[in-house]
């Protein structure tokens, strides 16, 4: 039972079909304070048991011995209270990659990362943010924005009589498209932690977006992400 006035603990799910690999995962999970509520080595049953147990974070293998990854990604998307999704997976390999975000996951990390990086990762998704393997956010900003060269915006005509961002909401916008956290936009606009904050839901409001996710593909769409820029 949780202490009164203390946050609950985020609720995790963790799905790999290498049993010692998943149990060492949950159990890095479970020492840093986390809920890990429920384990599973297969993506049928992982939807299954998603459904029922309602984590707030999947940690999902893209190499499963019944259903895809990605499927279950899309699965678990598709469900009537979706979880954040953070792929840790061996590969690193283009294809795996966006084809794991273009079924909606939130974030990928490779299983070479330290513990301190993937609990920090796991941290990151359960907040919102995109988070990515070193190297990765680079090839994924890239096909977001390869493919808003190719197709027109989802809203056309309409977009440009919609909702204007203020200068500062735009700038903070860019910051959150590069992957910065919102301590490190707070230190670089010399701003408190509440009002970066504020500023990324007053976006979210505008733009009728549901997370951060969403937030640094229409940066992308938009062209206010350089990409390598600092």
């Amino acid at each position: 039972m949780k202490e009164e006035g203390r946050p609950s603990p985020v609720r995790v799910m963790v799905v790999d079909d290498h049993p010692m690999w998943r149990e060492a995962v949950a159990r890095d999970l479970d020492e840093a304070g986390y809920d890990v509520v429920a384990t599973s080595g297969e993506g049928r049953q992982a939807l299954r048991v998603a459904a029922a147990v309602r984590p707030d974070v999947v940690v999902l293998d893209l190499r499963l011995p019944d259903l895809a990854g990605v499927e279950v990604a899309r699965g678990l998307g598709a469900s009537a209270a979706p979880p954040r999704v953070l792929v840790l997976s061996a590969s690193a390999e283009e294809e795996d990659v966006l084809e794991a975000v273009k079924a909606g996951a939130s974030g990928y990390l490779v299983k070479s990362a330290s513990r301190e990086e993937f609990l920090d990762a796991v941290r990151r998704t359960a907040a919102g943010d995109a988070v990515f393997t070193p190297g990765l956010a680079g090839l994924v900003l890239g096909e977001y924005r390869r493919l808003a060269h190719l197709t027109p915006g989802p809203r056309g005509d309409e977009e440009r009589d919609g909702p204007r961002l203020t200068e500062r909401e735009t700038e903070v916008l860019r910051m959150v498209a590069k992957g910065l956290t919102y301590r490190q936009i707070a230190e670089r606009l010399v701003l408190s932690h509440r009002t970066v904050q504020n500023h990324v839901q007053n976006t979210l409001s505008k733009l009728q977006l549901h997370n951060r996710v969403e937030l640094v593909r229409y940066a992308i769409e938009k062209g206010l992400v350089e990409l390598g820029g600092g």
